[in-house]
C-alpha cells in the first residue's frame, strides 16, 4: 500500500541519490492539451531540500516542460527501482523555469558541479517546490540493469556555438506541440 507525505523523507532522499533515471511529467491546463512525461538521465538532479528540488534542463527537440511550467506550473516526478528492491518514489509540486539571465541561475548551476552535463546542453534549470510526496511498492517495475549514460546528446552540444544553440533553440522549442510558449 502506498504512503504519502507533505515532504522528501530521508528514505526517499537515499532512493532518489540512487538512481540513473527519473521521469517528468506536466500538462496543460486545456483538457485537449497534450501530457508530457519526460525520462531524464545523467548527473542532472538536485535535492535541494525537503521540500525543493532542481534538475537541468537539457535541450531537446520538445520544451514541452518549460511550456507547462510558464503556463500551470504543476509538475511531478517519478524515481522507481530497476534495481535490488522494488520501490516507487513520486514528488508533487509546483515547478519554474530558471534561465542563464536569471539571477539565480549561477548559484543554481553550481549545485552541478561534476555533473555529466556539457555547458551547451543545458538550456535551463527547473527548480520545483514539492508539497506532496508518496512511496509506493513497484512490484511490477521490470529488473534492468544500468550500464552506462549515452553521450550523444552532450557531443552533439559540444559542437555547437552559443549561436547555433539559440538558433536551436528558437526554431525547435519556442513553443510546446500544443501551442503554448515555451522558450520563444
Amino acid at each position: 500500500m502506498g504512503r504519502t507525505f507533505d515532504d522528501i523523507t530521508e528514505p526517499m532522499k537515499q532512493f532518489i541519490e540512487q538512481q540513473h533515471v527519473f521521469f517528468v511529467a506536466t500538462a496543460p491546463l486545456d483538457g485537449a492539451g497534450r501530457v508530457n512525461l519526460s525520462p531524464k538521465g545523467y548527473d542532472s538532479f538536485r535535492l535541494l531540500d525537503e521540500q525543493r528540488v532542481a534538475y537541468l534542463d537539457l535541450t531537446g527537440s520538445g520544451a514541452e516542460t518549460i511550456a507547462h511550467l510558464r503556463e500551470n506550473g504543476r509538475i511531478t516526478f517519478m524515481f522507481c527501482a530497476f534495481e535490488g528492491k522494488p520501490n516507487i518514489v513520486r514528488l508533487h509540486g509546483t515547478g519554474r523555469v530558471v534561465r542563464a539571465a536569471d539571477g539565480e541561475w549561477d548559484g543554481l548551476l553550481e549545485l552541478f558541479d561534476g555533473a555529466d552535463a556539457a555547458d551547451g546542453a543545458v538550456r535551463s534549470i527547473i527548480v520545483a517546490d514539492i508539497d506532496r510526496t508518496s512511496m509506493s511498492c513497484g512490484y511490477s517495475v521490470p529488473f534492468m540493469e544500468f550500464t552506462d549514460d549515452r553521450r550523444r546528446l552532450l557531443d552533439w552540444a559540444e559542437d555547437k556555438s552559443e549561436q547555433d544553440l539559440e538558433d536551436y533553440w528558437a526554431a525547435k522549442n519556442s513553443t510546446s506541440i500544443d501551442g503554448l510558449p515555451a522558450l520563444g
